[in-house]
């Protein structure tokens, strides 16, 4: 009976070269997708207070004016103007379930494609990105930062060596505890985990998603 052939894992791809196929292949695509002059889909918080109006359905009740609307007994809500800046903060499992994968893709190689793929998209306007990454323990906290250098800078943090090889299991929960900590400033946040975790951080992650987008 014929053995089926040996395939080689693929080499790992270093961040120069998986940064630099991303901006080839995808991120000159969507620059004429994204909307408007200004290329992106995610939208900064505003700062500036601009006026009051009455709530309407669908307003986000976190701009309700609680004073004003005890005052007049209708509901009330702040408008801004939109500032369009955008701070966004990856908060990255590398714990040893990520070096697992179907064939020759490993879990960490799609986290570090999907987290070079969006923090380029949103540094080539001039926002910051920063990064929270985790393995059996906080393994680095890479402040938010903007342009090309920056974004390589939270690659090679992601696709070095495995930290840790120890089968720990992966408390998720302290990990969002921590980034509650970590991230002071209002900001968009991606979760990038395969969610292997003990069970319990629902808590934390409705805590993270209400201070943050």
């Amino acid at each position: 009976m014929d053995t089926p052939p040996h395939t080689e894992p693929r080499p790992r791809e270093t961040p120069e070269r998986l940064l630099h196929r991303l901006e080839w292949h995808v991120v000159r695509r969507l620059d004429g997708l994204l909307q408007g002059t200004y290329r992106t889909v995610f939208r900064g918080s505003g700062t500036d207070f601009l006026d009051l109006r009455e709530y309407e359905p669908g307003d986000d009740v976190r701009h309700i004016d609680w004073n004003v609307t005890a005052r007049l007994q209708t509901p009330y809500v702040r408008q801004f103007n939109e500032d369009r800046e955008v701070t966004a903060w990856f908060v990255i499992d590398l714990s040893p379930s990520v070096d697992f994968g179907s064939g020759d893709v490993r879990k960490r190689a799609m986290s570090a494609e999907f987290v070079g793929l969006v923090a380029r998209l949103l540094t080539r306007h001039g926002n910051r990105v920063g990064a929270l990454i985790f393995g059996s323990d906080i393994e680095a906290v890479i402040p938010a930062g903007t342009g090309r250098r920056h974004v390589l800078h939270i690659l090679r943090a992601m696709l070095g060596e495995a930290q840790s090889q120890r089968r720990v299991e992966t408390d998720l929960a302290r990990f969002l505890q921590a980034a509650l900590l970590v991230i002071a400033r209002r900001s968009l946040v991606f979760v990038v985990s395969d969610f292997i975790s003990t069970p319990g951080w629902h808590r934390q992650l409705a805590q993270l998603s209400r201070r943050h987008e």
